[in-house]
């Protein structure tokens, strides 16, 4: 039992005495209270969407639009799977169907791992919120990939196959194609996913400088014994 304790606080590093807690108790406080509004910023970010695109044609003087939550598409979607096929490029649904069935339970597993670094008092709690930090760069490294995948695999069969290239749709800014134009941005559940991972920065700077001391002192312990 003794054992199975003293490999429990190995992992979750030393508890904070109750003395030093009364008389820091904002140093204690604050990795807790920026870890917890990570996380909380990063559920909140389901529910809007990640990133935009609007759709110049002749067709739509006044554009189309589609936004893409991290489980779903919205907008014109119908319209500009309509112009896409007379370039032959595939309907915006068949993409990214796996991460868009797994997006909820992977964001609310890792906002848990946020929420458990809290109680986390060494060097694990950046491990534990690694995931989440680096989650608004996966999020763009997959949509590029898809971006990708779609505008070099054009159906050659297509209409307008013979007028238009392979090509590669812009995550952000402004591309051409034929007859065509995009404007691509990132949308509010981008930014709350990106404030997410400036949170879990500063929460980790945070928990070091409350916590590293505490580790030291346990790490002497056995040396001074």
């Amino acid at each position: 039992m003794v054992i199975r304790m003293e490999t429990l606080e190995k992992l979750v590093g030393p508890r904070t005495p109750a003395e030093q807690m009364a008389q820091d108790r904002l140093r204690y406080l604050l990795p807790t209270v920026l870890l917890g509004l990570a996380a909380f910023c990063l559920l909140v970010s389901i529910f809007v969407p990640y990133w935009r695109m609007k759709l110049l044609a002749p067709q739509y003087p006044r554009g189309l639009q589609v936004q893409v939550y991290v489980n779903r598409l919205a907008g014109d979607v119908r319209e500009i799977d309509g112009l896409n096929h007379y370039i032959g490029m595939r309907p915006l649904s068949e993409a990214a169907q796996l991460e868009r069935s797994l997006s909820i339970f992977v964001i609310a597993v890792l906002s848990l791992l946020v929420i458990a670094a809290i109680y986390v008092h060494n060097q694990w709690a950046a491990l534990l919120s690694l995931p989440a930090l680096l989650f608004p760069v996966i999020f763009l490294g997959d949509l590029y990939f898809w971006l990708w995948n779609f505008g070099q695999n054009l159906d050659p069969k297509a209409p307008l196959s013979s007028a238009i290239k392979p090509f590669v749709p812009p995550v952000l800014g402004e591309g051409v194609v034929g007859q065509f134009r995009t404007i691509a941005a990132v949308d509010r559940g981008f930014y709350l996913a990106l404030l997410a991972s400036a949170l879990i920065l500063l929460g980790l700077y945070f928990h070091r400088r409350a916590y590293k001391p505490l580790v030291d002192a346990e790490r002497r312990r056995p040396a001074e014994g």
